[in-house]
């Protein structure tokens, strides 16, 4: 079975924005505070909070090796879906067609026969 996964570098990315993003909270505050704005303050603060939850869970996510579900494909011995595990497999009781008649390319997703050597959409060379 395909799952999907997310990309590590859009994780890491996404980390270190959050980063940028708490060093302006911390800079809003700062300034907020020593302007004698006093409640506008809880804004930059409540800022750096969610940068801080943000940042920790893209990096989480860009080096843990079981990530959550959404870009990347992956086979099913590759890494398990931590949210299949979590909330089971919705579809158990529905019939499925057998994957004897055509296999999915794992670089790019695309349907491929199973008897092509070589991707039809990407080019690449099939396992």
């Amino acid at each position: 079975m395909k799952s999907i996964k997310p990309g590590r570098g859009p994780s890491f990315l996404g980390g270190v924005m959050s980063i940028a993003f708490g060093l302006f909270g911390l800079l809003w505050t700062v300034m907020v505070v020593s302007s004698g704005g006093g409640a506008f303050a809880l804004f930059g603060l409540i800022f750096i909070g969610i940068a801080v939850v943000n940042a920790i869970y893209n990096f989480k996510n860009a080096t843990g090796k079981n990530r959550y579900s959404e870009y990347d494909i992956t086979e099913n011995g590759e890494e398990p879906d931590p949210w299949n595990e979590e909330f089971g497999n919705r579809y158990e009781g529905q019939k499925t067609q057998p994957q004897t008649a055509a296999k999915y390319c794992p670089y790019c997703g695309e349907k491929a026969e199973k008897d092509y050597k070589f991707c039809s959409s990407c080019g690449r060379e099939l396992p």
